[in-house]
C-alpha cells in the first residue's frame, strides 16, 4: 500500500508542480524581469559591465523553471505519501481526504508561511552573493524548527485534547506552535540586504507571488492526493469480498 501512496504522492506532486510553474510564469517572472533591470540598471550607473550571461533568461524562466518545480514537485509529493501513510489511522477517525487536507495546510504553514515571516523571499538581484550560503541556511534552519515545533505542538494537542476535550486541545496546541515559533524569530538574526532604492512595489509582488506558489503547490497536492488516496481504498474494498468469495 504504501508503494502505491508514493506513486500516487509523486504524480500528484507533478500535477501541482505544472500548475505552480503556470502561476509563476504569469504573476512571478514578470516581477524577476523587473528586478534583473533595475539591478542592469545600477551597475551601469556604477560603470560597471554586465555579468556574462551563462543560461539565457528564456531558459531560465522557461525549461529551467518547469524542470525544477515538477521536481520539487515530485519530491515533495512523495515525502507527503509517506507521511500520510505513516500518519493514517494514527491521528484519530480522519478520512484520506480529510487528512490530506489537513496535512498540506500544516506545511503550509510550517514550510512556507513560518520561515517567510522571518526571512522573506527575496528577486535575483536583492542580496549580497558572499552571504547566500548564511541566508540559506538560516531559512532551512527556519524550516526545521518550525516542522518540529508543528509535530511538538501536534502530540501537545493530543494529551490536551484528552484532559480539556478536543477543542480546547487545540488551541492549546496552537499557542504552544506560537510561541515557540515567535521566541526562535525573535532569537535569530535579522537580515536586511534589500537596496534602499529598489522598487518597493516589485519587492511586494514577488513576495506575494512567491508565497501563492507555495499556496498552490500544497492546495494541489493535498486535494489531488487525497482524492486519488480515497479512490485507492474504495477499490481495495471493493476487492476484498471478491478475494474471500474467490478463496
Amino acid at each position: 500500500m504504501v508503494g502505491k501512496l508514493l506513486v500516487r504522492g509523486m504524480l500528484a506532486g507533478i500535477a501541482a508542480g505544472l500548475l505552480t510553474f503556470g502561476f509563476a510564469r504569469v504573476a512571478g517572472e514578470p516581477q524577476v524581469d523587473q528586478a534583473i533591470s533595475f539591478e542592469e540598471k545600477a551597475d551601469a550607473a556604477k560603470g560597471e559591465a554586465p555579468e556574462p550571461e551563462l543560461v539565457s533568461r528564456g531558459t531560465q524562466a522557461g525549461a529551467g523553471l518547469l524542470t525544477g518545480v515538477v521536481v520539487y514537485g515530485a519530491a515533495v509529493g512523495g515525502l507527503f505519501a509517506l507521511t500520510f501513510a505513516y500518519l493514517y489511522g494514527r491521528v484519530g477517525k480522519l478520512s484520506a481526504r480529510a487528512l490530506s487536507v489537513w496535512l498540506a495546510l500544516g506545511a503550509f504553514i510550517a514550510v512556507a508561511i513560518v520561515p517567510a515571516l522571518k526571512y522573506p523571499p527575496n528577486p535575483p538581484s536583492v542580496g549580497d552573493p558572499e552571504t547566500i550560503g548564511y541566508r540559506t541556511g538560516l531559512y532551512f534552519l527556519m524550516i526545521v524548527i518550525s516542522l518540529t515545533a508543528l509535530v511538538f505542538s501536534m502530540k501537545v494537542r493530543r494529551y490536551a485534547a484528552a484532559r480539556f476535550g478536543a477543542w480546547n486541545g487545540a488551541i492549546v496546541a496552537g499557542a504552544v506552535f506560537i510561541v515557540i515559533i515567535a521566541a526562535v524569530q525573535a532569537g535569530l538574526p535579522d537580515i536586511n540586504e534589500v537596496p534602499a532604492a529598489f522598487p518597493a512595489v516589485v519587492l511586494w509582488k514577488f513576495r506575494v507571488a512567491a508565497l501563492g506558489m507555495q499556496a498552490v503547490l500544497w492546495t494541489v497536492l493535498g486535494l489531488l492526493f487525497g482524492a486519488l488516496a480515497e479512490r485507492m481504498q474504495r477499490v481495495r474494498r471493493a476487492a476484498q469480498p471478491e478475494r474471500r468469495l474467490a478463496g
